[in-house]
């Protein structure tokens, strides 16, 4: 499976998706295929999805839809769930301080 989408299967708002250095590669670069993946092969493929997203030209766009969605799977906008899930403690965290 790879990462496209048909111009009618795409909600408005989402039009960046269309742009995205990541089009036409295989999602699982970007999802793991299961729960049971180990460690080294996680590692390995979060970082070839990382760099597919270095130079993105939507980057910021997929990583703001990311936090703002509360995606829970894959690599968005370059992050990857642990990361995403840390920023947002992270920024809950400053929005409670007193």
């Amino acid at each position: 499976m790879t990462i496209t989408e048909h111009p009618s299967d795409r909600p408005s708002g989402w039009d960046w998706r269309h742009e995205g250095s990541c089009r036409g590669t295989d999602t699982a670069t970007f999802f793991s295929p299961d729960d049971r993946e180990q460690r080294t092969v996680r590692t390995r493929r979060e970082r070839r999805a990382k760099q597919i997203c270095q130079d993105c030209p939507v980057l910021r766009e997929c990583r703001t839809h990311a936090l703002t969605a509360a995606e829970h799977h894959g690599i968005w906008g370059g992050m990857s769930e642990t990361e995403r899930a840390r920023l947002g403690r992270r920024r809950h965290t400053h929005r409670c301080a007193p």
